[in-house]
């Protein structure tokens, strides 16, 4: 090689754009499939705390889905919350949930309460190392008797 063609080499600029670009893409792929998996638990989370609160009220006002000859029914109650998530997209299964219908909530008697414990399924390994583990979501409802 002569001294000429080395120093058109060393100033060529063509392909540097795909260089750059390669070196961007990584970092940005990451950061969006990290911003979806974040969005989707958060939603995750929202259907979770929906679905308790639905739950809570069935069983608090002896919805026929919870109730069992006007009477409440955990495993009636358990099974509407399923239906419920299931709607949401979110499959519980009866070890997910925890229902009574004479708890205490913040300090007051005579509530029926629903809480729900769900371990988040990610893509990503790190966000489920962010995240709270399982994502938890509790509600109360005064009992109507």
């Amino acid at each position: 090689m002569n001294e000429g063609t080395i120093r058109r080499f060393i100033r060529a600029r063509d392909g540097a754009a795909a260089v750059e670009f390669g070196l961007v893409v990584g970092p940005l792929f990451l950061l969006i499939l990290g911003l979806i998996e974040f969005g989707r638990m958060l939603w995750t989370l929202n259907a979770l705390q929906e679905t308790a609160i639905a739950g809570a009220r069935c069983a608090g006002v002896l919805a026929t889905a919870c109730a069992s000859g006007g009477a409440f029914s955990a495993t009636n109650t358990v099974s509407d919350v399923q239906q419920v998530a299931a709607d949401w997209g979110v499959t519980l299964t009866s070890a997910n949930i925890t229902v009574s219908n004479a708890a205490s909530c913040a300090g007051v008697s005579g509530f029926s309460q629903v809480t729900i414990n769900y371990t988040f399924q990610t893509v990503i390994p790190m966000i489920g190392a962010l995240v709270a583990d399982p994502l938890t979501a509790t509600s109360c409802f005064p009992n109507q008797a």
